[in-house]
């Protein structure tokens, strides 16, 4: 299934304050709108290094330029196509702080 980005503007407004990343997150953008998964763990066939986070949070961390950013994204997968909720964007020693409070399960920056 396609995925649906919600929130995409958030990356955007991210990107006017963090410049060096921009590139890396448009390699982003352009991978998710060609993707098709059909289950969660192709998120993890198409970026590796993503994180698929439990507690029931249907969540995905993912490495953005070369480990320097984070992305938290809530997924769903409906009928006709993946929905991906950009939930949190930030750095990578940021996303560290998030972890250490367990927030990466709960926040909903955006």
């Amino acid at each position: 299934m396609r995925v649906h980005l919600i929130k995409r503007q958030a990356i955007d407004q991210f990107v006017e304050q963090h410049a060096s990343g921009r590139r890396s997150f448009e390699i982003w953008i352009s991978t998710i709108s060609y993707v098709d998964w059909i289950t969660p763990s192709d998120i993890k066939k198409t970026f590796c290094s993503a994180d698929l986070l439990g507690r029931g949070s249907d969540r995905v961390v993912f490495n953005i330029g070369g480990n320097n950013y984070r992305i938290i994204s809530k997924y769903f997968f409906g009928e006709n196509r993946v929905h991906l909720y950009i939930k949190w964007i930030g750095t990578h020693a940021e996303y560290n702080e998030l972890c250490k409070k367990l927030d990466q399960y709960r926040i909903d920056q955006y």
